[in-house]
């Protein structure tokens, strides 16, 4: 490793709170620092993760996954803690998808998700290397508070579940009191023989994003960025500073430096990407589920042929003479089955034909069938769609290749009023724990952000809504602020004659796009091998 430092604790636009910092923007960055490693460490969720981890492999950068969570501290006035968790492995990785989602399924308080320690285990923890949190930690709590006999207690309940792996982390970003903790927690870890690391406590990339970034603070917060009552929690000095920042920063204190690099060091955590995760659909025993589809897909093929009198109808794009025999209906359904199976998608096909004739079965109106998935035989015998292939001369292919592997994808349109019945029978027949609703993450769009910052500048509500009004709106093809302004004489004129304008402009275009907030995706669901905490950390909507 060639860099003197890795940053260890780095908020993205997925933190949805505190940070502007957007990924690719993050790993080109931190490439051309130079620096061979980058953690992300978002508020209590790992929502970017996928995104992050495969940019950086991209980039020939080591991605280190890890969260910053929530610990409750019932006895502590001041409220939760904080504790950074990296994964060190591939247990490591589980052991955080688990925690993350109890968290949020369990421990939300006040929406916050938080960790109970009865939940911190030698074995739930296995595989994860802790950093204290530094100031919002609780062993840092209690120094500032000069409790330091709660504090040498704390740190050895760390000590017992982590051993080496726990780190007391040093920050140098400005904030009231820094030094004094600082030089309580080394003499803490001189004492103690406990490791230190300096970390930056990043929330924007480069020292001119710090105003944007208290911007979208206040967004969140409901708060105007002027106001004297407003919580400062944030310094100038939270960008990603580059390893020489560092270096001369942490001069007396090399070691927490070189501890950075040790822990990019101990961690290696492969994922498993793009490789479907099917559930078992159950078939009585001495059968397969290829079996299975073989004898429902038939019997369904012969009810369908049966239906259409008094024979099947000549396709309209066939050549003139042919005819759609039963014959040349069972040779597609034998070349689909063939190639459903050779792929290892019989389970998909028995499942979602399980819960369409579940819904049918129960009044709940389903569509007949679009897109690709309509191209199916195999389908079509299954009623998951009602039109049939052949007639209409839709192909196969178009739906399933396997010289083109992915996952088959059926567009199914269930009544909306009634779709919630057909995911809690989902729930019920394959496992709560191995079904969820898909996340989905709203932006910041053009007006609302410029509705927003105009509300955080505290710029009159008229001239803000003005202003608003001549970004055009259209959900089909959202037009992007700095369009907006080129395209509209009107704005580039607000903009040259008033500096608070220009002030607004210049923020919102900074914040535009940003994460959000997440909510849940009107119908899409994951249905897994597992249970799904096993695999990605869940979320519940609080």
């Amino acid at each position: 490793m060639s860099s003197s430092f890795v940053h260890l604790a780095v908020h993205t636009e997925y933190s949805l709170r505190d940070s502007v910092v957007r990924i690719p923007e993050l790993i080109d960055a931190v490439k051309a620092q130079g620096s061979p490693a980058i953690a992300i460490t978002d508020l209590y969720n790992l929502f970017g993760m996928l995104k992050f981890y495969r940019a950086a492999l991209k980039a020939g950068v080591q991605p280190l996954i890890g969260v910053d969570l929530g610990i409750r501290e019932p006895e502590d006035r001041q409220g939760s803690t904080r504790l950074r968790l990296i994964c060190q492995n591939l247990d490591g990785y589980r052991n955080l998808t688990r925690l993350i989602s109890r968290a949020w399924l369990e421990g939300q308080q006040r929406s916050d998700p938080l960790i109970a320690y009865a939940w911190l285990t030698p074995e739930s923890t296995s595989g994860l290397i802790a950093l204290s949190g530094a100031a919002h930690g609780n062993v840092a709590r209690l120094l500032a508070n000069g409790r330091d006999e709660l504090a040498d207690g704390a740190l050895s309940r760390w000590l017992d579940l982590f051993g080496d792996r726990y780190y007391l982390e040093l920050q140098r970003i400005g904030r009231p009191g820094e030094a004094g903790l600082n030089q309580a927690t080394l003499d803490l870890a001189i004492r103690r023989g406990v490791p230190v690391v300096a970390t930056n406590d990043v929330r924007f990339l480069k020292p001119d994003e710090h105003e944007a970034h208290e911007v979208r603070v206040s967004i969140h917060d409901r708060a105007q960025l002027g106001d004297p009552a407003r919580e400062r929690r944030y310094t100038a000095q939270q960008y990603l500073r580059s390893g020489a920042e560092m270096a001369a920063l942490f001069a007396d204190v090399p070691e927490a430096l070189e501890n950075s690099l040790q822990i990019a060091r101990r961690c290696a955590v492969v994922l498993s990407l793009g490789k479907p995760r099917l559930p078992d659909y159950p078939v009585a025993a001495g059968s397969t589920p290829n079996d299975f589809l073989r004898s429902e897909s038939e019997r369904g093929l012969e009810a369908r042929l049966q239906a259409l009198a008094p024979e099947p109808q000549p396709e309209p794009a066939a050549a003139a003479g042919s005819a759609l025999t039963p014959e040349r209906y069972r040779e597609r359904l034998a070349i689909e089955i063939g190639v459903i199976c050779q792929m290892g998608f019989s389970g998909y096909f028995l499942i979602v034909a399980d819960f369409i004739r579940w819904a049918k079965e129960n009044g709940v109106p389903v569509g007949p069938g679009r897109g690709s998935g309509a191209g199916s035989v195999v389908a079509w015998s299954l009623t998951i769609t009602d039109l049939d292939p052949l007639r209409f001369g839709l192909l196969f292919e178009r739906f399933l290749n396997p010289e083109r592997v992915s996952m088959p994808d059926f567009d199914i349109d269930f009544c909306q009023d009634r779709r919630g019945e057909v995911i809690s029978y989902v729930q019920e027949r394959y496992g709560r724990d191995q079904v969820a609703q898909i996340i989905t993450f709203g932006t910041l769009q053009a007006r609302g952000v410029l509705r927003d910052v105009g509300r955080v500048l505290q710029m009159p509500y008229g001239q803000v809504d003005k202003l608003t009004k001549l970004v055009p709106q259209n959900p089909a093809a959202p037009v992007t602020l700095a369009a907006a302004i080129a395209g509209e004489p009107k704005l580039q004129a607000f903009r040259d004659e008033d500096p608070v304008v220009a002030r607004a402009f210049d923020i919102a275009q900074r914040l535009e796009g940003l994460t959000r907030h997440a909510s849940t995706h009107a119908a899409g669901i994951v249905i897994g091998d597992r249970p799904l905490s096993e695999l990605v950390p869940l979320y519940r909507d609080p």
